[in-house]
C-alpha cells in the first residue's frame, strides 16, 4: 500500500475517477437537462485535478517548481469557481 501511495499511480486512478465523473455529469446534463451546466464544473474539478497533480509531484519527489506550478495553477480555477457560484447565488433564476 506504501508503494501504491507514494509512486503516485494512487493519485492516478483518483484523477481517472475525476476524468470518468466529469463525463458522467456532462452526459447528465446534456441528456436530461439537469445539473450543473459543464462551465460550471469547470473550476471545481480543474482546481481539485490540479491540487491533486501537486500532491502527486511531491509524493513522487518531482521538481518542487512542478510542485508549486500546480499548487499556483489550482487558486486561478479556484477563484473561476468562486466567481461562478457569487453569480448563480445573485441570480438563481437564471
Amino acid at each position: 500500500m506504501r508503494e501504491f501511495l507514494l509512486s503516485g499511480r494512487a493519485i492516478d486512478l483518483i484523477l481517472a475517477v475525476v476524468a470518468i465523473e466529469a463525463v458522467v455529469l456532462v452526459a447528465l446534463q446534456r441528456k436530461a437537462g439537469r445539473g450543473l451546466p459543464p462551465v460550471d464544473l469547470l473550476g471545481q474539478l480543474l482546481a481539485g485535478a490540479m491540487l491533486l497533480l501537486a500532491l502527486r509531484c511531491a509524493l513522487t519527489g518531482a521538481d518542487y517548481r512542478w510542485t508549486a506550478l500546480f499548487l499556483a495553477a489550482s487558486f486561478p480555477a479556484h477563484v473561476l469557481d468562486m466567481v461562478q457560484r457569487w453569480r448563480s447565488r445573485r441570480n438563481p433564476l437564471g
